[in-house]
């Protein structure tokens, strides 16, 4: 019973948001094991993206492991090369895409293949959280 409970409370725990941040190019939800990110409409991101990330991570994911998690609900390109310096947060356990446009789904399988650790493609918001707890885990 005392074990249900503990795993009760750390599912709560990373169910809560702790902040929100926006961005010119994005807003960012931060979770206890995830970042979760909703890119804007019409926007490139580029490798430059990278130091807004850096920065968030290192403030709030410091002491322990993460998953980056992109909600895919806006129209926007990605320039693969950014996956080169995201792979470099030592942190950084997995990548999750999640959408349920077609097309945004295949771009991402492109994406994958720049990108060294776990990547996976959802759906689901919920199956990426259930995926990104445990890889964490």
């Amino acid at each position: 019973m005392k074990e249900f409970f503990f795993t009760l409370k750390v599912i709560i725990e990373c169910l809560i948001m702790k902040e929100t941040l926006s961005f010119d190019f994005c807003d960012m939800s931060i979770y206890s094991n995830y970042l979760v990110v909703v890119m804007k409409e019409g926007v490139n991101i580029t490798p430059d993206h990278n130091i807004v990330l850096l920065e968030v991570t290192k403030n709030h994911f410091s002491d322990r492991p993460f998953v980056y998690i992109t909600h895919r609900i806006n129209s926007y390109s990605v320039d693969p090369k950014i996956y080169f310096e995201t792979s470099k947060i030592e942190n950084l356990k997995g990548f999750a895409v999640v959408s349920s446009n077609y097309k945004a789904k295949v771009n991402a399988q492109i994406e994958q293949m720049f990108f060294n650790k776990p990547f996976e493609i959802f759906t689901k918001l919920e199956d990426a959280f259930t995926w990104a707890d445990n890889l964490i885990q």
